[in-house]
């Protein structure tokens, strides 16, 4: 009887569990993984210092690869009430930090707990904490060019949430999704010191390249393969060139960028807009 019981348990533990399909049907929704996106090799050492800016790289990478004021100003539809820049695109932050340093991005102030809207289409690919950032909490979404319309890949930032951001890496977001709440973390000139001057407001910053890849450098920033600065408010524009020698270069009346925008009942204007505000407006 004991030998019969064995050899039961043998057969029992012996048979395999039916296999799970290992490549799921992808759906509409679907976008490659963060470990697929990434490159081998990565950046280059300038790219990565241009983008990344660690203390020991020179800010004129950065200037090179498209960190300088381009003159673009946003312009919304009329009769909408939106929230708009208080620190411009690539003006000095010197006085700010220990050493030569300018804006990475466009601010707007809101008031605690406001919704960061995802600007279009995209996947997340990093979210990051901050606690040693000027940034504090961030998420960068990446948005490929059939997301978009530009032959090129788009990388949007948004920093100093007041929480833990509503989304996690690996998540495909929609054009106006609540991504989280507006706040004011990131540290100020001491290191691991939340910022006590800070207002609340987001950060919203952009990159471009015309290749998929990126890497995560150091925990703390997405590196694109051969990325640029860019100035945000020239994702409104909908066309090239968003590099910033061209666009700064523009007549002053191309500089004036109409704007699509969510509205609070989520209606899109223009409808189609593939980029909108990342803060909804309200109607006068």
């Amino acid at each position: 009887m004991k030998t019969m019981l064995a050899a039961l348990l043998l057969c029992c533990l012996a048979t395999p569990a039916p296999a799970r399909d290992a490549t799921p049907p992808a759906t509409a929704q679907e976008a490659p993984s963060p470990a697929q996106a990434r490159p081998a090799p990565g950046p280059d050492r300038e790219t990565i210092c241009a983008i990344g800016r660690g203390p020991k790289c020179d800010v004129q990478d950065a200037i090179r690869r498209g960190l300088f004021e381009t003159g673009l100003r946003p312009v919304f539809p009329d009769g909408a009430r939106c929230r708009d820049i208080d620190e411009r695109w690539a003006i000095s932050y010197t006085n700010k930090r220990d050493r030569e340093q300018y804006h990475g991005g466009i601010d707007m102030p809101a008031p605690y707990g406001e919704p960061m809207l995802a600007a279009a289409d995209g996947e997340v690919v990093a979210v990051f904490e901050g606690a040693n950032s000027y940034r504090g909490r961030e998420v960068i979404l990446r948005h490929s060019p059939e997301q978009t319309g530009l032959p090129v890949w788009i990388y949007t930032e948004y920093a100093h949430f007041d929480a833990p951001p509503k989304v996690r890496v690996g998540d495909f977001v929609r054009q106006g999704q609540d991504l989280g709440p507006t706040g004011n973390s990131g540290r100020g000139k001491q290191a691991y010191r939340q910022s006590g001057k800070r207002r609340p407001a987001i950060h919203f910053a952009a990159f471009y390249s015309a290749s998929e890849h990126y890497v995560i450098f150091k925990d703390r920033v997405v590196v694109p393969v051969d990325g640029w600065w860019m100035d945000p408010n020239a994702l409104y524009r909908g066309r090239m060139p968003l590099d910033s020698a061209s666009l700064k270069a523009l007549p002053d009346e191309e500089k004036k960028v109409p704007v699509a925008v969510i509205y609070e009942d989520g209606e899109v204007y223009p409808a189609g807009a593939r980029f909108i505000w990342p803060y909804a407006c309200k109607r006068r």
